[in-house]
């Protein structure tokens, strides 16, 4: 039986004090034995949000890293400054970051390899444009997606990561995918991974589904045979996200 994985992805929201004092006020909500809990904050406000969780089993994680360890990268972060705050998880390839800045299914890939090397677990964002999935191309375009995200790493490896299948048009839209859809690409992920692999791998990789996830939605979304979670935007940064968590019950 998969674990369920919720993660709230803050995106540019929340510096230090304001992370600080909305975990403090919030985590003993957000905690929980059944399912793996992470927010994934601002780098500025990671040591605050660490402070912030203390006697939870709430994880930190971030938005993004560099593929490569050290070096001439104005700008960016490795991870192993990441493993210096035992930083757990890292959000890779999400749309924003593919489409505003650039970030190729190569680029993804090289950064998985890099966090599996240093023990992070990558949350990895796949997902169609609404045009995409019009033209009846999500299938094709998504397994596309895992298998240069997932090239190159070993089975054991492939286990260890988090699938995020975000589609683009619910992305912050208030439009979701409805369970039925979202269900039929999480499927198509499992089966794309046990062929790479085998059945055993994708029986264990835990799948998740974003865009636009909300308390009211949750639980439907979640109980669906292929989905392990969620990777939620907006409702992270509120209350609500306690919810969420919280979704069967």
């Amino acid at each position: 039986m998969r674990k369920k994985i919720i993660v709230g992805n803050w995106k540019m929201n929340k510096g230090p004090s304001e992370a600080l004092a909305f975990i403090k006020g919030i985590a003993v909500a957000f905690d929980s034995k059944n399912v793996d809990v992470v927010l994934c904050v601002p780098f500025l406000s990671v040591h605050n949000a660490l402070e912030g969780i203390k006697g939870t089993s709430i994880n930190i994680g971030v938005q993004n890293m560099h593929f490569e360890e050290a070096g001439a990268y104005t700008g960016e972060t490795s991870t192993a400054m990441l493993k210096d705050y035992g930083i757990k998880y890292v959000i890779v390839g999400h749309s924003e970051r593919r489409a505003m800045f650039g970030e190729s299914d190569e680029i993804v890939n090289k950064k998985v390899k890099r966090a599996i090397a240093s023990d992070i677990i990558p949350i990895v964002c796949v997902g169609e444009s609404l045009e995409q999935r019009e033209q009846g191309i999500t299938t094709d375009l998504v397994r596309l997606q895992i298998k240069i995200a997932l090239s190159g790493i070993s089975a054991e490896d492939a286990a260890k990561v988090v699938i995020a299948y975000e589609p683009i048009w619910a992305i912050g839209t208030g439009v979701t995918a409805t369970a039925d859809q979202a269900e039929q690409v999480c499927a198509a992920i499992r089966q794309v991974v046990s062929e790479i692999y085998d059945k055993k791998t994708a029986d264990v990789l835990r799948i998740q589904y974003g865009g636009s996830v909300t308390a009211d939605n949750a639980h439907k979304l979640f109980n669906m045979p292929n989905i392990d979670g969620g990777l939620v935007g907006g409702a992270s940064l509120k209350a609500e996200f306690a919810k969420v968590i919280h979704y069967d019950k």
